[in-house]
């Protein structure tokens, strides 16, 4: 199989990486210089450094010829880089299956991956998601990783898992691309709410409670989206959201980690270098959420942290202050 890979950032990078050791893949970024300096150094040093890229891998930043003729497409760009990335793939070659490994909730709409994918190529799109527990740094090393291969159409989905599959990169079937995308855009907003309640103090057993009643959440809001309760307690889930809210290469961790710091949101995102998706997702988990009248107390408490100058003190006060529910 001939994989065309979009998006050299560390993620997009990692699963080139992966797939290279079968397929014959290539990896496409937007920086000429970018591809040069790894061509040179034989690692992406900016993303993930010390990391030696595979003598098998392709590298390029001539998007059409990185497109034509590829047996499947991967766009790892951030999520704001989906729509504009799949309207172009449509103009050069619009029949070639797709796969995404993008998170969140595109700002402005609200809308998943798979329904701007929709909006661009239509219904019958043979396409799918790619997500789940996954720091990119670890998949470049080869350590060993579990991810979910979501997709509508179910042959879709176990053809591309039968292809992509390796030993140490074990990808599990699914049908249900709303679960999955729900699963990987919110927690990344508990993620941060985790790193908040970590920077402060407040021990392992805040931190439990908080990735619990997190999934509460996402569960809640999947449902009221058609979601699946199984998916949700899965890999594209509750693997997930356990490795992003306690794993210190967590990016979004570390933003609630400098929240309970004192750094102003600017400053933060200035010194990570790289894309936090859940904070541009907590906004549109919120209006998405009260759209639907689904209860979100900790994304609402997040977002009042990011977006409405509250400080990390007064939101924590707020979700303890709370009347008690049933579990």
């Amino acid at each position: 199989m001939r994989i065309a890979v979009f998006g050299a950032g560390a993620w997009g990078t990692a699963l080139a990486q992966a797939f290279s050791s079968a397929h014959e893949t290539t990896l496409w970024a937007r920086n000429s210089e970018h591809i040069d300096a790894m061509r040179q150094s034989g690692e992406n040093a900016r993303y993930l450094p010390g990391i030696p890229l595979s003598p098998a891998l392709s590298l390029s930043a001539d998007f059409a010829a990185t497109a034509t003729g590829a047996d499947l497409h991967l766009v790892v760009t951030p999520l704001s880089g989906l729509r504009t990335t799949v309207r172009t793939l449509r103009q050069l070659q619009p029949d070639t299956p797709l796969l995404w490994a993008c998170k969140g909730l595109e700002a402005g709409t609200g809308k998943l991956p798979h329904e701007i994918v929709t909006e661009e190529l239509g219904a019958d799109a043979a396409c799918g998601v790619l997500t789940g527990p996954s720091f990119a740094a670890e998949v470049a090393r080869q350590q060993p990783t579990a991810v979910t291969l979501a997709a509508a159409d179910a042959a879709f989905a176990e053809f591309w898992v039968n292809q992509l599959h390796q030993p140490l990169l074990r990808i599990y079937g699914n049908t249900d691309l709303v679960g999955c995308e729900i699963g990987g855009a919110v927690k990344n907003v508990m993620a941060i709410a985790a790193g908040v309640s970590d920077g402060m103090g407040f021990g392992l057993n805040a931190r439990a409670a908080l990735i619990t009643r997190g999934l509460a959440e996402i569960a809640r809001l999947g449902a009221a989206l058609g979601g699946r309760p199984d998916t949700l307690m899965g890999l594209a889930g509750m693997g997930d959201l356990i490795l992003t809210c306690t794993g210190d290469l967590s990016r979004n961790r570390r933003v609630g980690l400098a929240l309970a710091a004192g750094k102003t949101l600017d400053e933060i995102l200035r010194e990570l270098g790289h894309v936090a998706e859940g904070v541009s997702t907590a906004r549109e988990v919120v209006g998405l959420a009260g759209r639907l009248g689904v209860e979100m107390p900790i994304c609402e408490a997040v977002h009042g942290l990011l977006h409405d100058g509250l400080v990390a003190r007064e939101v924590v006060e707020q979700l303890l202050s709370r009347d008690p529910k049933h579990e």
